[in-house]
């Protein structure tokens, strides 16, 4: 625990806020101030999370940070998806989006599983 910059995870989430706070500088969605300001709190709330759950002391708290976290990346899915169907986002950029949050995801999903082993 405490090394969460070294964490690949962490990385992939810090490139996916990233190219959502590009994406939310452009055209209608920069205008759109409701939905652009809840996807960059969703998005950086998943490279955040990260964090904060390794640096907690124990499996236990890091399991629950890292849950939220899923949780974040869902909610950034939602709102890319509502985005295209708005108009505001292409389909390809929200395939590349979706299937980065969806990688993150299943990270997530492997190293709580492996924190919950370590738990036993």
């Amino acid at each position: 625990m405490g090394k969460f910059k070294d964490l690949r995870v962490w990385n992939d989430a810090m490139e996916l806020a990233e190219r959502v706070y590009r994406i939310t500088r452009e055209s209608s969605f920069s205008k759109d101030f409701a939905l652009r300001d809840q996807i960059r709190r969703a998005v950086v709330s998943i490279s955040s999370n990260i964090a904060e759950g390794d640096e907690r002391g124990s499996n236990r708290e890091c399991i629950h940070f890292f849950n939220i976290t899923k949780g974040s990346a869902a909610e950034v899915i939602t709102q890319l998806n509502i985005a295209q169907r708005i108009g505001y986002v292409d389909s390809e950029t929200l395939e590349q989006l979706e299937n980065s949050a969806e990688k993150i995801r299943a990270s997530l999903k492997k190293l709580i599983q492996s924190r919950t082993l370590n738990n036993n």
